[in-house]
């Protein structure tokens, strides 16, 4: 047996705050997902005007990454990326009825260097997507950091 950190309420709040505090500031309309680490949500946020589809492509993009363990948009990195045509994932995406996303904007929660959660961003470019993604785990880090607890802040993850 071994001991697990579990995202709670309290710090998927402070991370989805934070996401959508960014896309203010960059004017973008982005919905943010915070998952748990089965890629279950648990802060789903569309904000005023952002795309319907918003929060099923969040949730889809902060399932994967919590779930495969790694940013969702490194399924597509040439030239090895393994979704991409002739790799060993090519047609991953349509795993999980669709839900595995292979794009930019899912990136794992990794605290202490366990996955712990997955958060996924929908509504602006890939950059503004990232950008919002890494506020968030810019928050977590600094809640976390009186705990002297170590939290990932980068967008290519891989674990």
């Amino acid at each position: 047996m071994r001991r697990a950190f579990k995202l709670e309420l309290k710090e998927a709040r402070a991370m989805a705050a934070a996401a959508l505090r960014k896309s203010e500031e960059i004017g973008v309309l982005e919905t943010v997902c915070i998952t748990d680490e089965g890629g279950f949500p648990l802060v789903l946020e569309r904000m005023d005007r952002a795309r319907v589809t918003g929060p099923q492509i969040a949730w889809n993009k902060a399932f994967t990454a919590a779930g495969h363990k790694r940013s969702t948009h490194l399924f597509n990195q040439p030239p090895n990326g393994p979704a991409l045509p002739g790799n060993e994932a090519f047609g991953i995406q349509l795993s999980f009825d669709g839900r595995f996303a292979v794009f930019v904007g899912g990136f794992p929660i990794v605290v202490d260097d366990e996955v712990v959660g997955g958060v996924g961003l929908s509504g602006g470019t890939g950059e503004q997507d990232t950008a919002c993604g890494l506020a968030a785990l810019e928050a977590l880090r600094t809640l976390l950091a009186p705990e002297n607890h170590r939290v990932l802040v980068q967008a290519d993850i891989k674990k």
